[in-house]
């Protein structure tokens, strides 16, 4: 055999897969397309997640569905063309975001989002990225009075239950944290425990280089070619054919490129979103912000001001639009000061989403020697190298830091 594992992705998720696999011994090959972080990793807001105890459900408001319906929000734009194919899966989204259901996702997916920002800092001191790590947390605004009152309620009781630190702001306090941030929130909500990221995808690419630097071996090459041969798995590289007993497909929303082929029907959905850079004409903000009731994220960055936007449904493969990047700069520029753009275009990415919220981690049921490890639902930044760390404590038969039941690939039939 070439190698002991080969991964498929290069993203956040298949390279902290990779460099914990060789952490603990195993020969490894990371094969991608494009060059690490280059996808998905690289146009995110930047946060590491730890205080989003409760995933993004599916809204249950009558008003919020209402305003759906009608499709003019900055939060969701939806293509009526992609409707039919993504029915099934958003009865399914509906479904598993009843409140006990929701509360089901939310601890069974606790134990990797507490480690979450631990694992990321062993990580960034090993690569000698800290340049590119910042604390500080992040801030949830809000517009009007009601809607700040309601979920700084039911935050302050999430923050006590889970030993997260949560500074109530109002609109003088929030103006004086974020000189940046004008007028147009009545109050913040100040999350001090995560981290975030001012360039993911050099994040990204800074642990792919130690992975290389610890004898990893990088190549390109099409997932799509992988096949089982005898007892081997194959994959044609830019270097030609290469083999390994194990193989991860850590591919993000193009999963379903390696799995479907095989015979696996797992309900893995792309959400789209967009982002574009802008020159700042306040202060810079020194932490990303949230504007919670339109739903897009301000956050610094390398590039400039970062706005991403929320989600978009549409086909994996349609052309971009610009309707819901335009919606979100209009109400975002006076607040923010935003400049000219600095992107030539915007970028558009796909975040690879179970319906039930959880990742697939773990080992193919009919297949030897091939695992998965996708579908993290927005959280892909936040739980790449917590996740790497399990699964390579599932492959290497070590006793998982977590219970793996949740993330189980059978349990979608």
């Amino acid at each position: 055999m070439d190698f002991d594992v080969i991964v498929l992705g290069a993203g956040i998720v298949g390279v902290s897969s990779a460099l914990h696999l060789q952490d603990r011994g195993r020969r490894v090959a990371l094969v991608d397309r494009r060059g690490p972080g280059e996808e998905t990793s690289f146009g995110n807001a930047g946060l590491i997640e730890s205080s989003s105890i409760v995933p993004y459900g599916f809204p249950r408001r009558l008003g919020t569905l209402l305003r759906y319906a009608r499709n003019r929000s900055t939060d969701l734009y939806w293509d009526y063309r992609a409707l039919p194919a993504f029915a099934t899966w958003l009865g399914r989204f509906w479904w598993e975001s009843s409140p006990e259901r929701l509360a089901m996702a939310a601890r069974d997916m606790l134990p990797l989002i507490r480690k979450s920002v631990a694992e990321h800092d062993a990580l960034i001191e090993r690569a000698g990225l800290g340049n590119l790590a910042r604390d500080g947390g992040w801030i949830e605004a809000f517009r009007t009075r009601a809607e700040f009152d309601q979920q700084a309620a039911a935050a302050e009781v999430s923050a006590r239950q889970h030993g997260l630190r949560l500074v109530p702001l109002d609109a003088a306090a929030l103006r004086k944290r974020e000189p940046g941030i004008g007028l147009g929130f009545c109050g913040a909500l100040h999350w001090q425990d995560p981290k975030s990221i001012s360039d993911p995808g050099a994040l990204t690419k800074g642990y792919a280089r130690l992975f290389e630097d610890g004898g990893g071996t990088l190549l390109t090459g099409d997932a799509a070619t992988v096949r089982a041969e005898g007892d081997a798995w194959t994959v044609q590289t830019s270097v030609g054919k290469i083999s390994a007993k194990e193989v991860v497909v850590a591919l993000g929303a193009w999963s379903d490129t390696v799995f479907a082929p095989l015979g696996y029907r797992i309900p893995l959905r792309a959400k789209r979103g967009y982002h574009m850079h802008y020159r700042p004409m306040q202060a810079m903000l020194s932490v990303p912000v949230v504007d919670t009731e339109e739903g897009y994220v301000i956050a610094p960055m390398r590039g400039g001001l970062r706005l991403t936007t929320g989600v978009e449904i549409a086909a994996r493969d349609a052309a971009p639009t610009a309707v819901q990047l335009d919606r979100a700069e209009r109400i975002a520029r006076p607040v923010f000061g935003l400049g000219d753009r600095l992107d030539e275009k915007p970028w558009l990415g796909l975040r690879p989403c179970t319906p039930d919220m959880r990742p697939v981690i773990g080992p193919a049921p009919r297949h030897r020697g091939l695992w998965f490890s996708f579908g993290h639902n927005h959280h892909g930044l936040t739980l790449g190298p917590v996740t790497g760390r399990l699964l390579a404590e599932m492959m290497t038969g070590a006793t998982p830091f977590a219970d793996v039941h949740p993330f189980r690939p059978e349990r979608f039939r």
